[in-house]
């Protein structure tokens, strides 16, 4: 069977994520207040993934580690981003079979949690040829695999098309089907990965991090970060949706 355009796009990934040193980092979030403030809003709900990238984005306004990333050209070095770029996986059909593309969600910390929410629900739904990130994927995975390689070198190691091109991190997951990956493989600084939601609110939240542009240790405290800010921007900020539900002054933990 010939590769499809998708399948390159994956191999061509895989390629320069192997050359990643990539370690995970996992906590067990504790988002009872956040589950109970996204419950009480009325169909369609914000994806949790619009969630998570919104609360990653912010954290990483505190943690400038969160915004670097390792970069060959013209000498090896780090580079510091002064926002963030998420880009988000989203799985659609192509041609008859699934594929997974990836869209950009450029400085989310300062979108509303809606219009992140809106992004990604278009990303889902639309036809691809009216998402431009899913047409440049398209695009780039049909050229010869030389110039597909070097493409991708550039937009990897020279900083000013790092951050805009390829993202400052990115998000997988696929809890919804009830699994997740322990540790998807990426060539970008950061992979956000969570899993399924448990009847009490809490979920195993991973950071897959290059260890060459900071430690362990950083990447525990954005987890612990994260989960305080799910639980209290990202909450406000739902309660705040039209439509939502007045919740009782105490939500157990």
């Amino acid at each position: 069977m010939p590769w499809s355009r998708p399948r390159i796009f994956v191999n061509d990934l895989l390629h320069f994520a192997r050359r990643v040193p990539s370690i995970p980092v996992q906590r067990l979030c504790r988002l009872a207040p956040v589950v109970a403030a996204r419950s009480a809003l009325p169909a369609p709900r914000p994806p949790w993934s619009a969630l998570f990238v919104k609360a990653y984005a912010l954290v990483a306004e505190e943690l400038p580690p969160l915004r670097r990333a390792y970069c060959a050209f013209p000498r090896p070095h780090l580079v510091e981003y002064d926002r963030s770029v998420a880009a988000v996986a989203v799985e659609r059909d192509w041609e008859g079979e699934k594929a997974v593309l990836t869209l950009r969600i450029k400085h989310p910390a300062r979108l509303p949690l809606s219009a992140i929410a809106e992004r990604i629900r278009q990303a889902q739904t639309a036809p691809l040829d009216q998402i431009k990130d899913f047409r440049r994927t398209l695009w780039l995975s049909g050229l010869p695999r030389p110039l597909r390689r070097l493409l991708w070198w550039l937009s990897l190691n020279c900083r000013r098309w790092r951050g805009n091109v390829c993202g400052t991190f990115g998000l997988s997951s696929y809890s919804a089907l009830g699994a997740e990956s322990l540790h998807p493989l990426s060539p970008l600084t950061v992979t956000l990965n969570y899993g399924v939601i448990d009847p009490h609110g809490c979920v195993p939240v991973r950071l897959i991090y290059d260890h060459r542009v900071f430690d362990g240790a950083t990447a525990a405290r954005a987890l612990q970060r994260l989960e305080e800010v799910l639980n209290t921007f990202i909450r406000s900020e739902l309660l705040a949706w039209p439509g939502s539900e007045p919740l009782p002054a105490a939500i157990p933990a």
